[in-house]
C-alpha cells in the first residue's frame, strides 16, 4: 500500500519513523515550506523535511495545498492513503483523493479536545487521563469517523511537555495498527457520537500569550495545572514588582506542585523552592526563568533574590 506523509513537527517525526521502520511503503511526504529563522534569517527546514532528507524520501513543500501543480505533483505519486500529522487543515480536493481516504492521529480521546492544543488543555482543565485518536479526516475539522483509541493516565505534576511524549510513543502504535488493518479491510469507522461523553465536549482552541499569565487569585490547583499544562511551551508566566524601586520583571514558570502551607499576601521561599500566594495556599516553583536570566532551578535562583522585596502583580 503507498502511503503519503504529511506532518511538520518533532511530533510528526516520530510517526513518520514508526512507518518507515516497519517497512510502510512511503512514496512522499508533505510538509511545510523552509522559513527564515532567528538573527541570520537563515532558512530553517521542519523536524520531518530534515529527516525525510536524511531517508532518502521524496518531498514536496507546498505553500498552498491548492495549487495545482501540487495537486497535480501529489497525483502522481498514486497513492493509496494519506496519513496526517500534525499538520495544516487539508482542503477537501487533498483529503478526498486518496482511495483508501486520509487518516490523522489527534492527541486525545476524540470526541474531547478537538482543535490545536489538546494535550495542553486536558492538563489545564485537570483531567485524569487522556489519550489518543487516528480517525478518517472529513469536511469538518478533528469530527471524522474514528478508527481506534488508545488512553494513558495524566500524573499529578505530569507537564505538557511530558505528557506529549508519552503520547507519541502511544501515537506510534496506534498509527502503525490503523494502517495495518487499513491495509488487511478490518479497519472500523466509528461515529465521534457513539464516543460522546456525559456533558459538554471541552474544546482545545489555540493558545496566546495573554491566556498563559496566571491567576493568583484562582486556588492553588488551578494555577498548578495551568503551569504545568503549559510547560515547557508557551509558557505560564506572572510579574514581579519591586517593592522598594517599583521596577516590574516578568517570571516564567516551568515545574510546580502544591502545597498545603494556608498563603498570606507575602512571597517566600526554602532552598529549593519560590512560594508563591494563591487564593488559598501556596504553590511551589521549582523550575523557573526571571527576566534577563536563563531558565534554572529555583535552587539556584534563590541564591541571588530576595522574595520578601518583591509582591507579585496579579491579573487586573
Amino acid at each position: 500500500m503507498k502511503i503519503v506523509f504529511m506532518g511538520t513537527p518533532d511530533f510528526a517525526v516520530g510517526i513518520l519513523d514508526k512507518l518507515v521502520q516497519e517497512n510502510c511503503r512511503v512514496v512522499g511526504v508533505i510538509t511545510a515550506p523552509d522559513k527564515p529563522a532567528g538573527r541570520g534569517q537563515q532558512l530553517s527546514e521542519s523536524a520531518v523535511k530534515k529527516y525525510a532528507v536524511e531517508k532518502g524520501l521524496h518531498v514536496l513543500q507546498p505553500e498552498k495545498l491548492k495549487d495545482e501543480q501540487f495537486i497535480s505533483d501529489l497525483r502522481a505519486l498514486e497513492a493509496d492513503l494519506f496519513v496526517v500529522v500534525a499538520f495544516r487543515m487539508l482542503p477537501e480536493v487533498v483529503w478526498n483523493m486518496p482511495p483508501k481516504g486520509t487518516i490523522n492521529l489527534h492527541a486525545s480521546l476524540l470526541p474531547e479536545y478537538r482543535g490545536a492544543a489538546p494535550i495542553n488543555w486536558a492538563i489545564i482543565n485537570g483531567e485524569t487521563k487522556t489519550g489518543v485518536t487516528t480517525f478518517f479526516i472529513e469536511q469538518e475539522i478533528d469530527t471524522g469517523l474514528v478508527i481506534e483509541r488508545d488512553e494513558t493516565p495524566i500524573r499529578e505534576n505530569e507537564t505538557a511537555g511530558e505528557l506529549h511524549d508519552k503520547l507519541l510513543e502511544i501515537g506510534k502504535k496506534l498509527v502503525f495498527s490503523s494502517v495495518q488493518k487499513i491495509e488487511n479491510g478490518s479497519v472500523k469507522r466509528i461515529p465521534q457520537a457513539e464516543l460522546t461523553p456525559e456533558g459538554e465536549i471541552k474544546s482545545a482552541p489555540k493558545i496566546f500569550k495573554p491566556m498563559c499569565r496566571v491567576d493568583w487569585s484562582q486556588p492553588v490547583t488551578v494555577a498548578h495545572n495551568l503551569c504545568r499544562g503549559l510547560s515547557p511551551y508557551p509558557t505560564a508566566w506572572t510579574m514581579l514588582k519591586n517593592k522598594e524601586t517599583g521596577e516590574e520583571r516578568s517570571l516564567k514558570i516551568f515545574r510546580t506542585e502544591k502545597t498545603d502551607q494556608p498563603s498570606t499576601a507575602e512571597l517566600k521561599s526554602s532552598k529549593t523552592e519560590l512560594l508563591i500566594p494563591c487564593a488559598d495556599f501556596y504553590l511551589s516553583v521549582s523550575e523557573l526563568q526571571f527576566e534577563g536570566k536563563k531558565r534554572m532551578s529555583a535552587r539556584d535562583f534563590l541564591l541571588g533574590f530576595q522574595p520578601e522585596k518583591w509582591i507579585v502583580v496579579n491579573v487586573e
